[in-house]
């Protein structure tokens, strides 16, 4: 089984790929020129953003940067194609021959470019009786189009390389994660010989589901010696099932040609000086090795929150990172969502020496506990909360030594005696205290008694 993406997403720029009209939600139809409709006399201009997005993704993906590109007239008629034809990239991508590592395989980029988004068609009605509507808003929004090698085996494993990709982007160039255009994929897939495209899939669960569907059904049709035949499938979304659309179109019948309203560009000093910012899949692998937490671990962390992940390595900077990640991963993600609110170096400095108090035996696993909730909670208490605790440990072994006066005289003379008064306070107590921290104790109260 071969599985290849041609994944579109929408970069997040306030402006069209060509115009100035907005990119922002609005009533149908109401962020429309007459560039993004094709009107005769109009002509694009190229959202230098855009493409300065689109150069950052080629960059990151590892691709081949090509040092002169310009843009083609991708021809094709179809309602949400006002003039009949879109303007995308083909002879000249941004970047080619990249790769992205997915748990350690390797997925083949064969290509990056950006072009315009068409509009959108709505179906409305019963079926047999639908009117087509069509909102020509997203007509000119600016896409990044990223083409995979068929390097993937399963749909499970496609899905995963686009949650993946998508949680990458976000970082990188600040992808929406609630936009509906941010995994929409053309997915190829061939079981046997020849491949199948499913169109325009929505989603990540539809993505999977649709892929699940053509396995099965290619499957069983090469089963019973049937032909798969090259063509375009859409994904019924309620049915969860794929449906002929129409014959897989070759590349040469798209009539390309060079758009001659917009020139060359030389993009190869622009990209140099391009600085990519850590993603969180390369910033967990990062501290995977350069603190020697295992790989779940430090995804974990960082996917939570790329404030927790600023938090662990703050407190590794001053504790080892085998002694932060179980406080890390048990009572600071507990408290979390009031963490992050309000965290500062201020509440750092606390959390740090509730972990270090903890780890020297000052106090316990629950007192750590109740302190970095208090902490969570905006309060500054620690150091007062252990007073009222430390003050429960001294009245236990008090009580002990009025109610058995014979075992301080012992103590004088024989300190094996403190041990009666040691077993009964971490009994009473119930665990709240180390026993290091009950020996001191106990010893300092027997030396006030006469």
């Amino acid at each position: 089984m071969k599985i290849g993406l041609e994944m579109h997403f929408q970069l997040p720029t306030k402006s069209k790929l060509f115009c100035s009209c907005s990119t922002e939600g609005a009533e149908p139809n109401t962020h429309i020129c007459p560039t993004c409709l094709g009107f005769p006399g109009s002509r694009p201009a190229l959202n230098r953003k855009a493409l300065e997005y689109g150069l950052m993704i080629t960059k990151f993906l590892n691709c081949e940067i090509n040092e002169r590109i310009w843009f083609s007239r991708k021809t094709y008629f179809y309602p949400d194609l006002p003039k009949n034809f879109q303007i995308t990239m083909y002879e000249s991508p941004l970047g080619e021959h990249g790769y992205y590592d997915l748990n350690g395989k390797r997925i083949g980029i064969w290509r990056v470019h950006i072009e315009e988004d068409p509009g959108r068609i709505k179906r409305v009605g019963k079926s047999g009786d639908e009117v087509s509507l069509i909102d020509y808003n997203r007509s000119g929004v600016p896409l990044v189009e990223i083409v995979s090698a068929p390097d993937m085996s399963s749909p499970a494993e496609a899905r995963d390389f686009v949650a993946e990709l998508l949680v990458e982007l976000r970082h990188l160039v600040g992808l929406s994660a609630s936009d509906e255009q941010v995994a929409r994929c053309d997915a190829n897939i061939s079981v046997g010989e020849e491949r199948v495209e499913v169109k325009n899939i929505l989603g990540l669960k539809n993505l999977e589901r649709a892929l699940n569907y053509e396995v099965s059904r290619q499957t069983k049709m090469l089963a019973a010696g049937k032909e798969i035949i090259r063509e375009t499938r859409a994904f019924d979304e309620e049915r969860k099932v794929t449906m002929p659309a129409r014959k897989k179109e070759m590349e040469e019948e798209y009539g390309y040609i060079g758009e001659p309203d917009l020139g060359e560009y030389n993009v190869g000093e622009f990209t140099n000086g391009l600085v990519l910012p850590e993603t969180p899949i390369k910033r967990a692998a990062r501290l995977q090795r350069q603190y020697g937490i295992n790989a779940v671990t430090a995804k974990q962390i960082v996917i939570t929150s790329w404030g927790m992940a600023d938090l662990f390595e703050h407190l590794c900077e001053k504790i080892e990172p085998d002694k932060v990640v179980p406080k890390l991963l048990g009572p600071i993600t507990s408290n979390w969502t009031a963490i992050e609110q309000r965290l500062d170096d201020n509440m750092r400095a606390q959390i740090c020496r509730v972990i270090e108090n903890d780890i020297n035996g000052t106090i316990t696993d629950s007192e750590a506990r109740r302190a970095i909730a208090t902490i969570a909670e905006g309060g500054n208490h620690v150091a007062e909360e252990r007073t009222v605790v430390a003050d429960e440990l001294v009245i236990s072994i008090n009580e002990f030594l009025d109610a058995h006066p014979e075992t301080i005289k012992d103590a004088k003379s024989n300190p094996k005696a403190a041990n009666s008064v040691i077993g009964h306070v971490m009994k009473a107590t119930k665990g709240k205290f180390q026993s290091k921290e009950i020996v001191e104790a106990v010893k300092k109260e027997l030396e006030k008694r006469p």
